[in-house]
Formats: structure tokens, C-alpha cells, sequence
């Protein structure tokens, strides 16, 4: 165990790192609870399905003699995110919308079937074996060193972040400032009223969870680059950790999932530093349950108001 400021500036950056790939994740639970008021506990697998998309075209674009990196990278992170927003709009058809005037029970079941459907259709189409993918991306900054100990700040790590900070300003601006963002506020606040004044609320919703796995696919492409290694359930873990996020952050909140996602990343990160890494979730889902006994709507959440 060390407690140097180089070692704690290190762990500070794998939070952030880990942080923002949980934040983007947990934007798609929070947009959607926010506008239906339902939990798409098929979310996880999203991601996971991008991260599969991302190393079968890095892969495809080797077989065919594509190798510069930029073109690669930017070719990865748009296909990812063109058949994932196809996943997520399939999703919302087909388990969502078919049930959403009946009790919050069977959409839920219904989610967690899509969940568990995703994950074995992946498993037989790509088999159990975890998918390897070589470097692509090497080398960073020095920030700090102290005898063997060096603090690095790798070109990826910053691409993460600052990939994380650009699409969250731009989800931000887009629900701020445009038609879209409007539509899915007023359907946030009464779906029947906004009906009512001319919204298209099944095309808002569509476009809400096309959005959200759009932003899962660029997760899945991240932790693709960053870990090296994927399979077919990692996304049960990660979509738990994320919702995990969104409810800490205040779901519902699009600033509270990311400040949600920042802090169970930091919190893995440090735990794992400074004390036993097997026990990281525990810490996690610990620090989750004491804020909600004293915040119960989470960081930045709001109470419902009661329609009548």
C-alpha cells in the first residue's frame, strides 16, 4: 500500500479514466427513466454488443489493408454507434413499447429477458473465449516521477476523458437547445399533455434510446482500446455498475449520471489501490446505500411531483 502523491495522482487518473466510461453508460439509464419512467436493464448489453462491433471492424479494416489509425479509430467508433443506435432502437419496438400502458412489473421483466437474450445471442455468434485486441494506441505524458515510480497520463486516458467532456456537452446542448430536447422534456413531464400539443412521443422515445446506445457504443469502444480484452458478460457488470451510477448521481439527472459515473470510478480506483481490489464493489454499493439513506434521490436528483 502506497501513499505518495505520485501514486495518488496515478489512481486519480484511472478513476477519471474508469469514471467517464461508466458516466457515458449511465446517460443512457437515466434518459430513459427520465422520459418513460422505466429502468432498460438491457442497457449493459448494448454496450457490450458495441465493443464486440468495434473489434470485428478493427479487424475488418486490417483484412482489407486499412491500418492508419485515425480513419481506424474514426470508422471503429461510427459503426459501433450506427448498429448499436439500430440495438437500442430494436430494443425500444420490440420490449418496450408494446407494454408501455401496462404495470411497471412486466416491462421490467421484459428488459431483464432482452438482457439475458442479448447476452447468449452474442455467446453463439461469438462463442464463450474472451475476444482479444492488440494495442492500437501507445504512449503518453510523464506527469510526475519519483524514484522507479512514474505518474503516466496515457494518449488514450485523454482521449477518454476528453471524448467523455465533448459528448456530454453535446447531449447537454442537444436536450437544452433544440426541437428534440424540447420534445423529450415535455414528454419527460407528461407524455399524454405533450401528445396532446402536436409531440410524435413514439418517435421521441425512439430517438431517446437510439441516443443512449449510440453513447454505449462509444463506452464499449473506449473500454475495447483501453482493457484489450472483451466477452460476452461484460456488460451485466458494467450496466450494473452504471445504473449503479445513475441512481447515485440522481436518476433521471443527465449531469447527475456523469458525476455518478466519475465518483464509482474513483472509488474503484482508489479502493483498489490503497486497499483490497476483490473488495472494490462492495465499497461501491456500500457508498451507494449510506447516500441514499441521507439523500434518497441521489446527488443531484429531484423528488416526483405527484400528477392529479
Amino acid at each position: 500500500m502506497e501513499f505518495s502523491l505520485e501514486y495518488f495522482l496515478q489512481q486519480l487518473i484511472n478513476g477519471m479514466t474508469l469514471g467517464s466510461i461508466y458516466g457515458l453508460i449511465a446517460i443512457g439509464y437515466t434518459m430513459v427513466y427520465g422520459i418513460i419512467g422505466m429502468i432498460n436493464f438491457a442497457h449493459g448489453e448494448i454496450y457490450m454488443i458495441g465493443a464486440f462491433i468495434a473489434i470485428i471492424t478493427f479487424l475488418a479494416l486490417a483484412l482489407i489493408g486499412i491500418t492508419w489509425l485515425p480513419l481506424v479509430l474514426v470508422v471503429m467508433l461510427a459503426v459501433s454507434m450506427l448498429f448499436t443506435a439500430v440495438y437500442g432502437w430494436a430494443l425500444e419496438r420490440i420490449a418496450y413499447r408494446p407494454l408501455r400502458g401496462a404495470p411497471r412489473l412486466a416491462p421490467l421483466i421484459s428488459a431483464i429477458g432482452m438482457s439475458i437474450f442479448l447476452q447468449n445471442y452474442v455467446q453463439i455468434l461469438q462463442g464463450a473465449r474472451v475476444k482479444p485486441m492488440q494495442p492500437v494506441l501507445a504512449g503518453g505524458i510523464e506527469l510526475m516521477q519519483r524514484g522507479d515510480f512514474v505518474v503516466n497520463l496515457s494518449y488514450l486516458q485523454m482521449g477518454i476523458i476528453v471524448l467523455t467532456v465533448v459528448l456530454m456537452t453535446v447531449f447537454w446542448l442537444i436536450i437544452g437547445r433544440t426541437s428534440l430536447g424540447r420534445a423529450q422534456r415535455a414528454c419527460e413531464q407528461d407524455r399524454a399533455m405533450a401528445a396532446l400539443v402536436g409531440v410524435d412521443v413514439n418517435k421521441t422515445i425512439a430517438l431517446t434510446f437510439v441516443m443512449g446506445a449510440a453513447l454505449a457504443a462509444v463506452a464499449g469502444m473506449m473500454v475495447t482500446l483501453y482493457w484489450g480484452v472483451i466477452d460476452f458478460f461484460i456488460g451485466f457488470l458494467a450496466g450494473l455498475k452504471a445504473f449503479t451510477a445513475a441512481v447515485l448521481g440522481g436518476i433521471g439527472s443527465l449531469p447527475g449520471a456523469m458525476l455518478g459515473g466519475l465518483l464509482i470510478g474513483l472509488i474503484e480506483a482508489f479502493w483498489s489501490g490503497y486497499f483490497s481490489v476483490e473488495y472494490k464493489d462492495v465499497a461501491s454499493f456500500t457508498i451507494l446505500v449510506l447516500v441514499l439513506i441521507f439523500m434518497p434521490y441521489g446527488l443531484l436528483g429531484t423528488p416526483e411531483i405527484e400528477k392529479v
